[in-house]
Protein backbone atom coordinates (compact mmCIF):
# COMPACT_ATOMS: atom_id res chain seq x y z
CA UNK A 1 0.00 0.00 0.00
CA UNK A 2 1.26 3.74 -0.58
CA UNK A 3 2.41 5.48 1.58
CA UNK A 4 0.63 8.75 0.71
CA UNK A 5 -1.03 11.03 3.40
CA UNK A 6 -4.89 11.42 3.42
CA UNK A 7 -6.59 13.15 5.88
CA UNK A 8 -9.35 11.07 8.21
CA UNK A 9 -12.31 12.66 9.07
CA UNK A 10 -12.06 12.81 13.10
CA UNK A 11 -13.23 9.95 15.19
CA UNK A 12 -16.19 10.24 17.63
CA UNK A 13 -16.07 8.72 21.03
CA UNK A 14 -17.81 5.85 22.00
CA UNK A 15 -21.30 5.91 23.44
CA UNK A 16 -21.65 4.71 26.78
CA UNK A 17 -23.93 2.24 27.28
CA UNK A 18 -26.36 2.87 30.47
CA UNK A 19 -27.30 -0.80 31.59
CA UNK A 20 -30.40 0.08 33.04
CA UNK A 21 -32.97 -2.25 34.13
CA UNK A 22 -34.07 -4.58 31.07
CA UNK A 23 -31.65 -3.75 28.68
CA UNK A 24 -30.15 -6.11 26.47
CA UNK A 25 -26.56 -5.25 27.63
CA UNK A 26 -27.15 -5.69 31.25
CA UNK A 27 -28.42 -9.11 30.65
CA UNK A 28 -25.56 -9.75 28.30
CA UNK A 29 -23.14 -8.76 30.98
CA UNK A 30 -24.61 -10.76 33.57
CA UNK A 31 -24.50 -13.70 31.68
CA UNK A 32 -20.71 -13.42 31.27
CA UNK A 33 -19.64 -11.96 34.80
CA UNK A 34 -21.70 -15.52 35.86
CA UNK A 35 -19.47 -17.53 33.12
CA UNK A 36 -16.26 -16.11 33.85
CA UNK A 37 -16.90 -16.55 37.82
CA UNK A 38 -17.38 -20.23 36.84
CA UNK A 39 -14.46 -20.95 35.73
CA UNK A 40 -10.44 -20.87 36.64
CA UNK A 41 -7.86 -19.76 33.99
CA UNK A 42 -4.24 -20.55 33.15
CA UNK A 43 -2.88 -17.36 32.22
CA UNK A 44 0.76 -17.72 30.02
CA UNK A 45 3.37 -15.73 29.04
CA UNK A 46 3.00 -14.82 25.57
CA UNK A 47 6.13 -14.40 24.08
CA UNK A 48 6.98 -13.79 19.84
CA UNK A 49 3.43 -15.40 19.47
CA UNK A 50 3.92 -18.25 21.30
CA UNK A 51 2.42 -19.15 25.24
CA UNK A 52 4.68 -19.97 27.41
CA UNK A 53 3.91 -21.84 30.88
CA UNK A 54 6.59 -21.40 33.36
CA UNK A 55 5.37 -23.41 36.58
CA UNK A 56 5.76 -20.48 38.76
CA UNK A 57 2.52 -19.37 39.44
CA UNK A 58 0.10 -16.56 40.88
CA UNK A 59 -3.27 -16.27 41.55
CA UNK A 60 -5.87 -13.82 40.16
CA UNK A 61 -8.62 -13.44 42.70
CA UNK A 62 -11.72 -11.20 43.28
CA UNK A 63 -10.81 -8.48 45.44
CA UNK A 64 -14.05 -8.09 47.07
CA UNK A 65 -13.96 -11.83 47.12
CA UNK A 66 -10.51 -12.66 48.14
CA UNK A 67 -10.77 -16.26 48.36
CA UNK A 68 -12.59 -16.43 44.75
CA UNK A 69 -9.67 -17.35 42.42
CA UNK A 70 -10.40 -16.64 38.85
CA UNK A 71 -7.24 -17.58 37.17
CA UNK A 72 -3.82 -18.63 37.87
CA UNK A 73 -0.59 -16.38 35.90
CA UNK A 74 2.66 -17.87 35.32
CA UNK A 75 5.46 -15.26 36.53
CA UNK A 76 8.52 -14.66 33.58
CA UNK A 77 12.34 -14.37 34.72
CA UNK A 78 15.02 -12.77 33.67
CA UNK A 79 15.38 -15.86 31.08
CA UNK A 80 11.82 -15.03 29.79
CA UNK A 81 12.41 -11.50 29.58
CA UNK A 82 15.63 -12.09 27.41
CA UNK A 83 13.54 -14.01 24.66
CA UNK A 84 10.91 -11.49 24.84
CA UNK A 85 13.85 -8.45 23.93
CA UNK A 86 15.11 -11.17 21.35
CA UNK A 87 11.27 -11.47 19.68
CA UNK A 88 10.59 -8.18 20.19
CA UNK A 89 14.06 -7.08 17.84
CA UNK A 90 13.06 -9.98 15.21
CA UNK A 91 9.82 -8.18 14.72
CA UNK A 92 11.26 -5.11 14.71
CA UNK A 93 12.75 -5.95 11.59
CA UNK A 94 9.39 -6.19 9.76
CA UNK A 95 6.38 -4.61 11.76
CA UNK A 96 8.69 -1.27 11.85
CA UNK A 97 8.66 -1.09 7.80
CA UNK A 98 4.76 -1.62 7.91
CA UNK A 99 2.96 1.33 6.16
CA UNK A 100 1.16 3.20 8.92
CA UNK A 101 -2.12 2.54 7.29
CA UNK A 102 -1.55 -1.44 7.82
CA UNK A 103 -0.69 -0.80 10.94
CA UNK A 104 -3.41 1.88 12.45
CA UNK A 105 -5.99 -0.93 10.64
CA UNK A 106 -4.81 -3.62 13.42
CA UNK A 107 -5.65 -1.37 16.10
CA UNK A 108 -9.00 -0.22 14.34
CA UNK A 109 -10.08 -3.24 14.16
CA UNK A 110 -9.24 -4.19 17.63
CA UNK A 111 -11.33 -1.30 18.48
CA UNK A 112 -14.26 -2.48 16.46
CA UNK A 113 -14.09 -6.47 17.88
CA UNK A 114 -14.60 -4.62 21.09
CA UNK A 115 -17.13 -2.80 20.54
CA UNK A 116 -18.74 -5.98 20.13
CA UNK A 117 -17.61 -9.37 21.24
CA UNK A 118 -15.17 -8.35 23.38
CA UNK A 119 -16.56 -6.07 25.13
CA UNK A 120 -18.54 -8.06 27.71
CA UNK A 121 -14.98 -10.26 28.26
CA UNK A 122 -13.11 -7.21 28.84
CA UNK A 123 -15.52 -5.34 31.08
CA UNK A 124 -16.18 -8.50 32.47
CA UNK A 125 -12.18 -9.32 33.30
CA UNK A 126 -12.37 -5.64 34.97
CA UNK A 127 -15.30 -6.00 37.09
CA UNK A 128 -14.57 -9.29 38.67
CA UNK A 129 -10.53 -8.77 38.48
CA UNK A 130 -10.36 -5.05 39.76
CA UNK A 131 -13.55 -4.46 41.28
CA UNK A 132 -14.91 -2.01 39.11
CA UNK A 133 -18.73 -1.53 39.11
CA UNK A 134 -20.51 -1.94 35.22
CA UNK A 135 -20.16 1.91 35.22
CA UNK A 136 -16.96 1.96 35.85
CA UNK A 137 -15.99 -0.56 33.96
CA UNK A 138 -17.76 0.64 30.88
CA UNK A 139 -16.10 3.77 30.95
CA UNK A 140 -12.60 2.61 30.97
CA UNK A 141 -12.25 -0.91 29.72
CA UNK A 142 -15.18 -0.19 26.48
CA UNK A 143 -15.43 3.17 25.77
CA UNK A 144 -11.58 4.37 26.89
CA UNK A 145 -10.09 1.93 25.58
CA UNK A 146 -12.06 1.83 21.82
CA UNK A 147 -10.98 5.66 21.51
CA UNK A 148 -7.40 5.10 22.82
CA UNK A 149 -7.12 3.12 19.71
CA UNK A 150 -9.52 4.99 16.98
CA UNK A 151 -7.83 8.56 18.01
CA UNK A 152 -4.40 7.44 18.28
CA UNK A 153 -4.48 6.20 14.40
CA UNK A 154 -6.25 9.20 14.10
CA UNK A 155 -3.53 11.33 15.71
CA UNK A 156 -0.95 8.97 13.59
CA UNK A 157 -2.42 10.56 10.23
CA UNK A 158 -2.70 13.75 11.63
CA UNK A 159 1.62 13.73 12.45
CA UNK A 160 2.79 12.63 9.74
CA UNK A 161 0.69 14.95 7.88
CA UNK A 162 3.22 17.64 9.93
CA UNK A 163 5.93 18.54 7.21
CA UNK A 164 8.31 21.12 6.23
CA UNK A 165 6.38 24.34 5.47
CA UNK A 166 8.53 25.06 2.08
CA UNK A 167 10.42 23.42 -0.35
CA UNK A 168 12.46 25.89 -2.75
CA UNK A 169 13.26 24.58 -6.15
CA UNK A 170 14.62 22.82 -7.67
CA UNK A 171 14.24 20.69 -3.98
CA UNK A 172 11.67 18.43 -2.38
CA UNK A 173 11.93 18.78 1.34
CA UNK A 174 10.07 15.95 3.67
CA UNK A 175 9.77 14.26 7.13
CA UNK A 176 9.60 10.66 7.56
CA UNK A 177 8.54 9.52 11.03
CA UNK A 178 10.52 6.14 11.74
CA UNK A 179 10.25 3.22 14.70
CA UNK A 180 13.05 3.90 17.28
CA UNK A 181 15.45 1.63 17.01
CA UNK A 182 15.09 -0.85 20.29
CA UNK A 183 12.26 -2.26 21.99
CA UNK A 184 9.97 -0.08 24.59
CA UNK A 185 9.38 -1.32 27.83
CA UNK A 186 5.79 -0.49 28.96
CA UNK A 187 4.72 -0.88 32.52
CA UNK A 188 0.68 -0.66 33.36
CA UNK A 189 -1.28 -0.47 36.22
CA UNK A 190 -4.07 -1.92 37.91
CA UNK A 191 -6.75 0.80 38.20
CA UNK A 192 -7.47 1.51 34.39
CA UNK A 193 -7.83 -1.14 31.74
CA UNK A 194 -7.56 1.31 29.17
CA UNK A 195 -4.43 2.50 30.30
CA UNK A 196 -3.12 -1.22 30.07
CA UNK A 197 -4.38 -1.61 26.45
CA UNK A 198 -2.78 1.90 25.39
CA UNK A 199 0.15 1.90 26.75
CA UNK A 200 2.15 -0.98 24.91
CA UNK A 201 -0.26 -0.20 22.03
CA UNK A 202 0.62 3.67 21.48
CA UNK A 203 4.16 2.75 20.56
CA UNK A 204 2.99 -0.16 18.72
CA UNK A 205 0.74 1.91 16.13
CA UNK A 206 4.41 3.87 15.67
CA UNK A 207 6.47 0.94 14.60
CA UNK A 208 7.93 -0.17 18.00
CA UNK A 209 7.99 -3.43 19.41
CA UNK A 210 7.06 -3.70 22.52
CA UNK A 211 7.74 -5.81 26.44
CA UNK A 212 4.42 -5.50 28.73
CA UNK A 213 4.73 -6.39 32.46
CA UNK A 214 1.32 -5.63 33.64
CA UNK A 215 0.55 -5.20 37.28
CA UNK A 216 0.21 -8.35 39.56
CA UNK A 217 -3.43 -7.09 40.09
CA UNK A 218 -4.73 -6.88 36.75
CA UNK A 219 -2.72 -9.88 34.77
CA UNK A 220 -6.39 -11.37 34.44
CA UNK A 221 -8.03 -8.37 31.99
CA UNK A 222 -4.35 -7.63 31.05
CA UNK A 223 -4.45 -11.50 29.14
CA UNK A 224 -7.74 -10.64 27.48
CA UNK A 225 -6.19 -7.74 25.80
CA UNK A 226 -4.01 -9.84 24.51
CA UNK A 227 -6.27 -11.83 23.03
CA UNK A 228 -7.70 -8.95 21.76
CA UNK A 229 -5.17 -8.05 19.85
CA UNK A 230 -4.54 -11.46 18.28
CA UNK A 231 -7.95 -11.46 17.40
CA UNK A 232 -7.16 -7.91 15.88
CA UNK A 233 -3.97 -9.55 14.16
CA UNK A 234 -1.63 -8.00 15.40
CA UNK A 235 1.91 -9.89 14.32
CA UNK A 236 3.95 -12.65 16.90
CA UNK A 237 6.64 -10.54 18.89
CA UNK A 238 5.59 -7.03 18.30
CA UNK A 239 3.52 -6.68 21.89
CA UNK A 240 5.16 -9.53 24.31
CA UNK A 241 3.03 -10.64 27.49
CA UNK A 242 5.45 -10.71 30.75
CA UNK A 243 4.08 -11.05 34.22
CA UNK A 244 6.26 -11.30 36.48
CA UNK A 245 7.62 -10.06 39.96
CA UNK A 246 9.51 -6.62 39.05
CA UNK A 247 12.75 -8.05 40.88
CA UNK A 248 12.60 -10.36 37.71
CA UNK A 249 11.85 -8.21 34.90
CA UNK A 250 12.92 -4.44 35.82
CA UNK A 251 16.36 -5.66 36.15
CA UNK A 252 16.81 -7.48 33.05
CA UNK A 253 14.72 -5.08 31.23
CA UNK A 254 16.57 -2.20 31.98
CA UNK A 255 20.17 -3.55 30.89
CA UNK A 256 19.41 -4.50 27.81
CA UNK A 257 21.34 -2.32 25.04
CA UNK A 258 18.32 -2.19 22.91
CA UNK A 259 16.34 -0.74 25.48
CA UNK A 260 14.87 2.69 23.43
CA UNK A 261 12.01 3.52 25.75
CA UNK A 262 9.97 3.19 29.08
CA UNK A 263 6.26 3.81 28.80
CA UNK A 264 4.90 3.55 32.72
CA UNK A 265 1.84 4.33 34.79
CA UNK A 266 2.41 3.59 38.28
CA UNK A 267 3.62 5.13 41.43
CA UNK A 268 6.33 7.57 42.01
CA UNK A 269 8.64 5.47 43.73
CA UNK A 270 8.99 2.71 41.11
CA UNK A 271 9.55 5.36 38.47
CA UNK A 272 11.75 7.15 39.50
CA UNK A 273 13.66 4.05 40.72
CA UNK A 274 13.32 3.34 36.77
CA UNK A 275 14.57 6.99 35.85
CA UNK A 276 17.51 6.25 37.86
CA UNK A 277 18.07 3.12 36.11
CA UNK A 278 18.42 4.26 32.84
CA UNK A 279 20.90 7.26 34.10
CA UNK A 280 22.95 4.41 35.56
CA UNK A 281 22.91 2.66 32.33
CA UNK A 282 22.73 5.44 29.91
CA UNK A 283 26.56 4.74 28.57
CA UNK A 284 25.25 0.76 27.58
CA UNK A 285 22.51 2.16 26.18
CA UNK A 286 22.65 2.05 21.44
CA UNK A 287 20.50 5.69 22.23
CA UNK A 288 19.06 7.08 25.13
CA UNK A 289 15.35 5.74 25.49
CA UNK A 290 12.64 7.92 25.83
CA UNK A 291 11.16 8.27 29.17
CA UNK A 292 7.71 8.63 29.61
CA UNK A 293 5.32 8.16 32.69
CA UNK A 294 2.29 9.49 34.91
CA UNK A 295 3.00 8.92 38.57
CA UNK A 296 0.86 9.88 41.19
CA UNK A 297 -1.48 12.56 42.42
CA UNK A 298 -2.47 14.64 45.30
CA UNK A 299 -6.14 15.76 43.44
CA UNK A 300 -7.84 19.16 44.94
CA UNK A 301 -11.10 20.69 44.93
CA UNK A 302 -10.66 24.23 45.73
CA UNK A 303 -14.34 26.22 46.48
CA UNK A 304 -14.75 30.18 46.47
CA UNK A 305 -17.36 31.41 48.59
CA UNK A 306 -19.68 32.01 45.53
CA UNK A 307 -19.59 28.20 44.87
CA UNK A 308 -22.72 26.27 43.66
CA UNK A 309 -22.79 23.96 47.01
CA UNK A 310 -24.89 20.87 45.52
CA UNK A 311 -22.56 20.64 42.24
CA UNK A 312 -19.74 20.73 44.98
CA UNK A 313 -20.82 18.22 47.25
CA UNK A 314 -21.60 15.85 43.76
CA UNK A 315 -17.94 16.57 42.92
CA UNK A 316 -16.75 15.87 46.10
CA UNK A 317 -18.48 12.61 46.43
CA UNK A 318 -17.88 11.65 42.96
CA UNK A 319 -14.61 13.12 42.26
CA UNK A 320 -13.65 11.07 45.54
CA UNK A 321 -15.26 7.89 45.97
CA UNK A 322 -16.03 6.91 42.51
CA UNK A 323 -14.08 3.05 42.21
CA UNK A 324 -12.80 3.82 45.82
CA UNK A 325 -10.69 6.68 44.85
CA UNK A 326 -8.18 4.35 43.36
CA UNK A 327 -7.78 6.89 40.39
CA UNK A 328 -4.77 9.03 40.07
CA UNK A 329 -7.46 12.00 39.65
CA UNK A 330 -9.82 10.76 42.32
CA UNK A 331 -10.10 14.14 44.83
CA UNK A 332 -8.19 13.63 47.69
CA UNK A 333 -8.33 16.97 49.28
CA UNK A 334 -10.46 19.62 49.79
CA UNK A 335 -10.19 23.62 50.25
CA UNK A 336 -13.65 24.81 51.12
CA UNK A 337 -14.92 28.33 52.85
CA UNK A 338 -15.59 28.11 56.52
CA UNK A 339 -18.69 29.60 55.97
CA UNK A 340 -20.05 27.37 53.76
CA UNK A 341 -18.63 24.06 55.16
CA UNK A 342 -21.24 24.88 57.75
CA UNK A 343 -23.92 24.43 55.25
CA UNK A 344 -21.94 21.82 52.94
CA UNK A 345 -20.85 18.91 55.71
CA UNK A 346 -24.35 17.67 56.77
CA UNK A 347 -25.64 17.26 53.36
CA UNK A 348 -22.28 15.57 52.04
CA UNK A 349 -22.37 13.58 55.22
CA UNK A 350 -26.22 12.29 54.52
CA UNK A 351 -25.38 11.39 50.68
CA UNK A 352 -22.75 9.38 51.82
CA UNK A 353 -24.84 8.02 54.11
CA UNK A 354 -26.73 6.49 51.05
CA UNK A 355 -24.09 4.89 49.27
CA UNK A 356 -23.92 1.25 48.64
CA UNK A 357 -21.08 -0.63 48.86
CA UNK A 358 -20.32 -4.60 48.21
CA UNK A 359 -19.49 -7.26 45.25
CA UNK A 360 -19.71 -5.61 41.55
CA UNK A 361 -22.19 -8.26 40.38
CA UNK A 362 -24.86 -6.30 42.70
CA UNK A 363 -25.46 -3.13 40.13
CA UNK A 364 -27.13 -1.31 42.52
CA UNK A 365 -23.77 -0.67 44.57
CA UNK A 366 -22.18 2.73 43.82
CA UNK A 367 -18.59 1.41 45.09
CA UNK A 368 -16.82 -2.19 45.78
CA UNK A 369 -13.14 -2.99 47.59
CA UNK A 370 -9.80 -1.49 47.29
CA UNK A 371 -7.15 -3.69 44.95
CA UNK A 372 -5.75 -5.89 47.32
CA UNK A 373 -4.31 -6.31 50.68
CA UNK A 374 -1.38 -3.87 50.67
CA UNK A 375 -3.80 -1.39 49.80
CA UNK A 376 -6.69 -1.71 52.52
CA UNK A 377 -3.55 -2.04 55.48
CA UNK A 378 -2.26 1.53 53.75
CA UNK A 379 -5.88 2.96 53.62
CA UNK A 380 -6.39 1.42 57.32
CA UNK A 381 -3.10 2.94 59.01
CA UNK A 382 -4.43 6.70 57.16
CA UNK A 383 -7.61 6.09 59.06
CA UNK A 384 -6.20 4.83 62.46
CA UNK A 385 -3.63 8.05 62.18
CA UNK A 386 -6.53 10.18 61.78
CA UNK A 387 -8.71 8.64 64.58
CA UNK A 388 -5.63 9.28 67.07
CA UNK A 389 -4.98 12.84 65.95
CA UNK A 390 -5.57 16.52 67.35
CA UNK A 391 -5.11 17.93 64.27
CA UNK A 392 -7.82 15.46 62.59
CA UNK A 393 -11.49 14.05 62.70
CA UNK A 394 -12.52 11.63 60.92
CA UNK A 395 -16.31 12.84 60.38
CA UNK A 396 -17.44 10.09 57.90
CA UNK A 397 -16.39 6.57 57.35
CA UNK A 398 -14.17 5.41 59.61
CA UNK A 399 -14.75 1.47 59.73
CA UNK A 400 -13.16 -1.21 57.63
CA UNK A 401 -13.27 -4.94 56.70
CA UNK A 402 -11.46 -7.77 54.98
CA UNK A 403 -12.81 -10.65 56.10
CA UNK A 404 -14.39 -11.52 52.81
CA UNK A 405 -13.15 -8.31 50.25
CA UNK A 406 -10.99 -5.00 50.97
CA UNK A 407 -13.33 -3.12 52.05
CA UNK A 408 -12.80 0.84 53.18
CA UNK A 409 -16.10 2.52 53.36
CA UNK A 410 -16.02 6.43 51.79
CA UNK A 411 -14.15 8.32 54.45
CA UNK A 412 -14.03 11.86 55.37
CA UNK A 413 -11.45 13.21 57.40
CA UNK A 414 -11.68 16.68 58.43
CA UNK A 415 -8.47 18.79 59.45
CA UNK A 416 -7.63 21.75 61.27
CA UNK A 417 -3.81 21.56 59.65
CA UNK A 418 -3.48 22.78 55.64
CA UNK A 419 -0.14 20.41 56.25
CA UNK A 420 -1.79 17.47 57.76
CA UNK A 421 -0.79 13.62 56.63
CA UNK A 422 -3.41 13.17 54.25
CA UNK A 423 -3.43 16.72 52.58
CA UNK A 424 -0.30 15.79 51.70
CA UNK A 425 0.58 12.55 50.84
CA UNK A 426 -1.24 9.91 48.16
CA UNK A 427 -3.39 7.45 49.57
CA UNK A 428 -4.92 6.41 46.42
CA UNK A 429 -8.16 4.79 47.99
CA UNK A 430 -11.81 6.41 49.10
CA UNK A 431 -10.30 9.13 51.73
CA UNK A 432 -10.90 12.89 51.10
CA UNK A 433 -9.66 15.02 53.84
CA UNK A 434 -10.90 18.69 53.71
CA UNK A 435 -9.78 22.34 55.36
CA UNK A 436 -12.09 24.48 55.97
CA UNK A 437 -10.28 28.00 55.80
CA UNK A 438 -11.32 31.40 56.31
CA UNK A 439 -12.93 33.34 53.03
CA UNK A 440 -10.57 36.46 54.02
CA UNK A 441 -7.33 34.21 53.74
CA UNK A 442 -8.11 33.41 49.37
CA UNK A 443 -4.69 33.79 48.79
CA UNK A 444 -2.89 31.95 51.36
CA UNK A 445 -5.73 28.96 51.19
CA UNK A 446 -4.72 28.92 47.22
CA UNK A 447 -0.74 29.24 48.19
CA UNK A 448 -1.52 25.93 50.04
CA UNK A 449 -3.43 24.28 47.73
CA UNK A 450 -0.16 25.22 45.20
CA UNK A 451 2.39 24.14 47.62
CA UNK A 452 1.54 21.48 49.87
CA UNK A 453 2.04 18.37 47.94
CA UNK A 454 4.47 17.43 45.15
CA UNK A 455 1.84 16.32 42.47
CA UNK A 456 0.81 17.80 39.97
CA UNK A 457 -1.79 16.04 38.55
CA UNK A 458 -5.81 17.29 38.36
CA UNK A 459 -7.08 19.77 39.91
CA UNK A 460 -10.81 21.76 40.05
CA UNK A 461 -12.02 25.05 41.41
CA UNK A 462 -15.50 26.09 42.06
CA UNK A 463 -17.16 29.29 41.53
CA UNK A 464 -19.96 30.93 40.88
CA UNK A 465 -18.06 34.33 39.94
CA UNK A 466 -16.18 34.51 36.94
CA UNK A 467 -13.72 36.95 38.48
CA UNK A 468 -12.66 34.86 41.14
CA UNK A 469 -12.79 31.75 38.68
CA UNK A 470 -10.22 33.73 36.18
CA UNK A 471 -8.22 34.71 39.46
CA UNK A 472 -7.90 31.04 41.17
CA UNK A 473 -7.14 29.65 38.01
CA UNK A 474 -4.39 32.08 37.42
CA UNK A 475 -2.99 31.30 40.86
CA UNK A 476 -3.48 27.65 40.37
CA UNK A 477 -1.47 27.17 36.82
CA UNK A 478 1.07 25.12 37.90
CA UNK A 479 -0.82 23.04 40.30
CA UNK A 480 -2.43 20.85 38.34
CA UNK A 481 -1.72 19.43 34.16
CA UNK A 482 -5.40 18.68 33.90
CA UNK A 483 -8.06 21.77 35.21
CA UNK A 484 -11.62 21.85 35.97
CA UNK A 485 -13.79 24.25 36.57
CA UNK A 486 -17.05 23.51 38.42
CA UNK A 487 -16.38 19.68 37.78
CA UNK A 488 -15.25 17.19 39.27
CA UNK A 489 -11.21 16.97 38.77
CA UNK A 490 -12.10 13.41 37.48
CA UNK A 491 -12.79 11.69 33.84
CA UNK A 492 -10.52 12.68 31.27
CA UNK A 493 -11.38 11.75 27.89
CA UNK A 494 -9.59 10.79 25.06
CA UNK A 495 -10.04 13.54 22.36
CA UNK A 496 -11.30 15.96 24.47
CA UNK A 497 -8.51 16.51 27.69
CA UNK A 498 -5.76 14.91 26.94
CA UNK A 499 -4.37 13.82 29.89
CA UNK A 500 -1.17 14.02 31.95
CA UNK A 501 0.62 16.16 34.92
CA UNK A 502 3.67 17.95 35.71
CA UNK A 503 5.87 18.35 38.57
CA UNK A 504 5.54 14.55 40.61
CA UNK A 505 3.14 13.38 38.79
CA UNK A 506 4.82 12.88 35.84
CA UNK A 507 6.33 13.93 32.52
CA UNK A 508 3.08 15.22 30.97
CA UNK A 509 3.17 13.60 27.42
CA UNK A 510 -0.62 13.77 27.32
CA UNK A 511 -2.08 10.39 26.68
CA UNK A 512 -4.84 10.53 24.24
CA UNK A 513 -3.06 13.26 21.99
CA UNK A 514 -0.95 13.40 19.26
CA UNK A 515 1.83 14.72 21.75
CA UNK A 516 2.25 10.96 23.43
CA UNK A 517 2.72 9.75 19.77
CA UNK A 518 5.38 12.33 18.77
CA UNK A 519 7.52 10.71 21.95
CA UNK A 520 7.40 7.15 20.14
CA UNK A 521 8.75 8.14 16.95
CA UNK A 522 12.14 9.24 15.43
CA UNK A 523 11.98 12.01 12.96
CA UNK A 524 14.12 11.77 9.70
CA UNK A 525 14.56 14.74 7.93
CA UNK A 526 15.03 14.74 4.10
CA UNK A 527 16.02 16.89 1.60
CA UNK A 528 16.19 15.68 -2.44
CA UNK A 529 18.08 17.99 -4.84
CA UNK A 530 16.68 17.42 -8.60
CA UNK A 531 19.20 19.56 -10.11
CA UNK A 532 22.25 19.14 -8.19
CA UNK A 533 24.96 21.57 -8.52
CA UNK A 534 28.03 21.03 -10.98
CA UNK A 535 30.34 23.47 -10.22
CA UNK A 536 31.51 24.44 -6.73
CA UNK A 537 31.95 28.15 -7.56
CA UNK A 538 29.40 30.40 -6.54
CA UNK A 539 28.50 33.81 -7.93
CA UNK A 540 30.28 36.35 -6.23
CA UNK A 541 33.17 34.45 -6.89
CA UNK A 542 33.25 35.99 -10.63
CA UNK A 543 35.39 38.78 -11.80
CA UNK A 544 33.61 42.10 -12.16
Amino acid sequence: MSDAIFKAPPPVNEPILGYGPGSQEKTSIKLQLEKMAGETIDIPLIIGGKEIRTGNTEKCVMPHDHNHVLGHYHMADASHVEAAADASAKAWAEWSEYPWQERAAIFLKAAELLKGPFRDVINGATMLGQSKTVYQAEIDSACEMIDFFKFNAYFLNQLIQDQPLYSPSPTWNRCEYRALEGFIFAITPFNFTSIAGNLPSAPALMGNTVLWKPSHSAVYSGYYIMKLFEAAGLPPGVINFIPGSSREVGPTTMNRPDLAGIHFTGSTGVFQHLWKSVGDNIQNYNAYPRVVGETGGKDFIFAHETADVDALKIAMLRGAFEYQGQKCSAASRAYIPKPMWEKLKPALLEEIATIKMGDVRDFTNFMSAVIDKRAFDKHKSYIDHARESSEANVIAGGDYDDSKGYFIPPTVIETTNPEYKSMKEEIFGPILTVYPYDPNQLDEALALCDTTSPYALTGAVFAQDRKAVMYMSSALKNAAGNFYINDKPTGAVVGQQPFGGGRASGTNDKAGSMLNLLRWTSVRSIKENFLPPHDYRYEHMSED
